[in-house]
């Protein structure tokens, strides 16, 4: 693997990991706190939608799937506040939608289907150096979001209504995050693609959950576990040509199923110690 370094593509892999952990890492943690990890599936798999609208009018996809996703996460904000008795069969039409508009939209371009195969399983092994300084930045913004705002961030995410109470206005406090959740997701696709994402999203930060009752240091093991699973499917696509971003998930998968395991056991020994403790 050492020689493996040497490589450019390979370089640009291990700098996308570093980046889109960080990014994982941060909206994971917003998202899994918030119980909004269907919500973010929605917008992850409505982005497909803007790939086929980029695709058909020729603009960058990046530009296409951005703009798409943020009005998506616009309308999911306004589900949020006004339809929560319906919210789950609205965000299942809209994931629906977003990728059902994508597929017809890419068929519509004769040739040229398979090529866009890559937005929706990702390929970190081909990220580019365009793609790092987009995820360099966009990690900038979410660290410097979360330091000043973290206290507002802490208080809506396990009590809005004292959030509210407090003088934050709450609703602009939620499409604000629906429109980083968005962006992230976007920025992050390249790496494990749309369909996958959600598991970075909230794989790690459920892991974290499990580990620590912290929310700054649910938001560092967040990051920790995202990129040593990473590291771990680079490895495993390198040496045996496997998909990275089904590898990274696979990863991460096994490990959280081992982890609920192993809290399962220990919750249960507790349980024991108690009933024959009386």
């Amino acid at each position: 693997m050492i020689e493996a370094l040497s490589y450019t593509f390979i370089q640009n892999a291990l700098l996308g990991a570093v980046f889109t952990s960080i990014i994982c890492g941060i909206i994971g943690s917003i998202v899994v706190s918030n119980r909004m990890v269907f919500v973010a599936g929605g917008i992850a798999h409505s982005v497909y939608g803007g790939v086929g609208i980029a695709a058909v009018l020729g603009l960058p996809i990046l530009v296409g799937a951005a703009g798409f996703s943020v009005v998506c996460a616009i309308v999911l904000a306004f589900m949020l506040l006004y339809a929560k008795e319906r919210l789950d069969s609205l965000i299942g039409s809209l994931w629906a939608f977003g990728m059902a508009l994508g597929v017809i939209l890419v068929e519509l371009i004769p040739g040229y289907s398979k090529d866009f195969m890559g937005y929706l399983f990702g390929s970190i092994l081909s990220v580019t150096d365009g793609d790092i300084v987009l995820m360099m930045l966009f990690s900038a913004l979410l660290i410097v979001f979360l330091v000043f705002n973290y206290r507002v961030i802490l208080g809506f995410s396990y009590d809005s209504e004292f959030a509210r109470l407090q003088g934050i206005n709450t609703r602009y406090f939620s499409l604000v995050l629906m429109i980083l959740i968005a962006l992230g997701i976007v920025i992050s696709m390249r790496s494990v693609g749309i369909i996958l994402i959600i598991a970075l999203l909230s794989i790690p930060s459920y892991c974290s959950e499990i580990l620590t009752h912290s929310f700054s240091k649910m938001i560092i093991l967040s990051v920790c576990i995202s990129f040593i699973s990473m590291l771990g499917g680079i490895l495993i696509a390198y040496l045996y040509d496997l998909q990275a971003g089904a590898s990274i998930v696979m990863l991460l998968s096994i490990f959280s199923f081992i982890l609920a395991f192993v809290q399962y056991l220990n919750n249960a020994r507790l349980q024991s110690r108690g009933t024959y403790g009386k």
